[in-house]
């Protein structure tokens, strides 16, 4: 019975199999079979919203990790505004006013996986859509804190630049006597096109027995709907105030008593109960808010941050070792439906391509590689660059396939190319192709067979099938053994042992050299009656 079992498994090998090998197989990635053969993404990140199904793009660039000086970090990375937190953990963010901020996600950030957006409300209960107030001693802007130098920056992407609307604003309480209290805040507002940074006893003398209000207006008008970096910042030993746009200094003026450089250094003397307020009167977009409690001689635009939206180095996807199946595998090509993404004027903009290009206009590019094995532990080629939809050569086989692809942003890194969907197209090994004109002799209890071999070039050997029943090859009766019998390479071979008088039905098929091998389909089937010599 197990030799029958065996016997029909070699049967259906021979006839259905070939079947299921036929023809071209396309294996497919991202659209509606997802991404999760993409174990290894290196600034790659899935994107929503911009195609029905989410597709792979570049991710906003990181900011430098923050140094000993960080006195407060806002990325707005977080997934809403409830969850808004302070990376340097001295302030507590709160969310006052819902309807006047939210976040949105990495492509329309500055950097990082996110960025605050904010909807003028006039008028509004609360009137501050973010609130950020000490919850340490350690703040810099803690309640009776006299600092030295200090930096205060971040980006913005207005909306419209109506005049007085106001980005930032710090104030607190400070008492000058028993009973004299003033108002002490900085606020940075919209004025003409350019923000104006105004300090409201901020500043203090060395005894805190004078007044002072200094104000810096930039002098580049800022563009809406674009992206700018504005770093203010103080250096306590000479009292020199500076306010950088996008890294060029704007405006220049001394906390002093004489407003040069020369006379008593005034430096800050925080009031009681200050807080600062984000996005109060405002619409656009904030991202990356930092306090540092140093002079910051580089700026964060072209020093220790990213001057573009996306790295110029791009980022990498590798797939995991990706099973076809069977050794031997031809890797045909890979197809790839790729798109480009901008943002222009607070609007992403969406290039499908489709399977057209993989190098755009604006130099934003996709390049691809491929490597296959039979081990998924061993590789036996080194990453080969290919061209989406451009037949490989025969050197791509193996039945395991990894995939590469690089992604590079626009020259002016605003722009990422993104990948809609991936399609390998191979051709498993076919079993090899039956031998032809087979033909049987017969003889006293032999038949003589003879064949012409397979056309297939690995063949590494023949089963001859035989029995007493057309189509059902389960002979017992040869001294070569039961059938099949493996006669090798040989194209003709003698089946003795047989009965006289016994009609037998004769086929033959073609194994290659993998393994296991491969078994081809039947040849034609022959028939010899062995009959005793007179």
């Amino acid at each position: 019975m197990k030799r029958r079992v065996v016997l029909l498994s070699l049967f259906f090998f021979a006839f259905f199999f070939p079947l299921f090998g036929l023809g071209e197989l396309t294996l497919r990635m991202g659209q509606d079979s997802g991404w999760s053969l993409v174990e290894k993404r290196e600034g790659v990140a899935e994107i929503d919203a911009q195609r029905p199904w989410p597709a792979l793009a570049l991710i906003a660039a990181q900011p430098a990790a923050q140094g000993a000086h960080t006195d407060m970090r806002l990325a707005f990375d977080e997934p809403s505004p409830d969850r808004f937190d302070d990376g340097a953990g001295h302030y507590k963010v709160m969310s006052l006013d819902a309807g006047a901020v939210s976040r949105v996600g990495g492509l329309m950030a500055r950097y990082g996986a996110g960025a605050a957006v904010f909807s003028e409300r006039i008028g509004a209960a609360s009137n501050a859509p973010l609130v950020i107030a000490p919850r340490s001693r350690e703040a810099l802007f803690a309640s009776g804190k006299r600092i030295g130098d200090f930096s205060l920056e971040f980006w913005a992407q207005p909306f419209n630049m109506g005049a007085g609307e106001q980005v930032f604003s710090w104030s607190a309480t400070k008492q000058r006597a028993k009973t004299d209290y003033i108002m002490q805040y900085i606020t940075c507002i919209a004025s003409k096109n350019r923000f104006q940074w105004t300090f409201l006893d901020f500043f203090a003398s060395p005894h805190d027995d004078a007044r002072s209000t200094i104000t810096l207006t930039g002098i580049t008008p800022i563009i809406p709907k674009t992206w700018s970096h504005h770093l203010i910042r103080f250096d306590a030993h000479t009292g020199l105030l500076e306010y950088l746009v996008n890294g060029k200094l704007e405006a220049v003026t001394y906390a002093t008593s004489t407003g040069r450089e020369e006379g008593d250094v005034y430096t800050p003397l925080m009031g009681e109960d200050g807080a600062i307020v984000l996005g109060k009167q405002f619409s656009g977009l904030l991202d990356e808010v930092r306090i540092s409690g140093g002079y910051r001689i580089d700026p964060e635009i072209g020093g220790t941050m990213y001057t573009a939206k996306f790295p110029a180095s791009g980022g990498r996807i590798e797939t995991r070792g990706i099973d076809l199946g069977e050794p031997n595998v031809q890797i045909l090509r890979v197809d790839a439906l790729t798109g480009r993404l901008s943002f222009v004027n607070n609007k992403i903009r969406n290039e499908f391509a489709g399977n057209a290009a993989i190098k755009f206009s604006d130099e934003s590019a996709l390049q691809f590689f491929i490597r296959a094995s039979d081990s998924p532990y061993r590789w036996t080629s080194e990453w080969q660059a290919v061209t989406p939809g451009t037949p490989f050569d025969k050197h791509v086989k193996g039945r395991y396939v990894q995939l590469a692809v690089q992604f590079y942003p626009s020259g002016d890194g605003e722009a990422s190319p993104y990948l809609d969907e991936i399609r390998i197209v191979y051709k498993p090994d076919e079993p090899p192709l039956p031998p032809t004109l087979l033909t049987a002799i017969a003889g006293d209890g032999v038949v003589d067979l003879s064949w012409k071999n397979s056309p297939d070039i690995d063949i590494m050997g023949y089963f001859v099938y035989y029995g007493a029943v057309s189509g059902t090859y389960f002979g017992a009766d040869s001294l070569l053994g039961e059938s099949p019998i493996d006669v090798g390479k040989r194209t003709v071979v003698r089946i003795d042992g047989l009965k006289n008088g016994t009609l037998y039905y004769f086929a033959v098929a073609a194994y290659d050299s993998l393994n296991p091998p491969h078994l081809g389909t039947f040849s034609r089937e022959v028939t010899a009656r062995p009959l005793p010599v007179r």
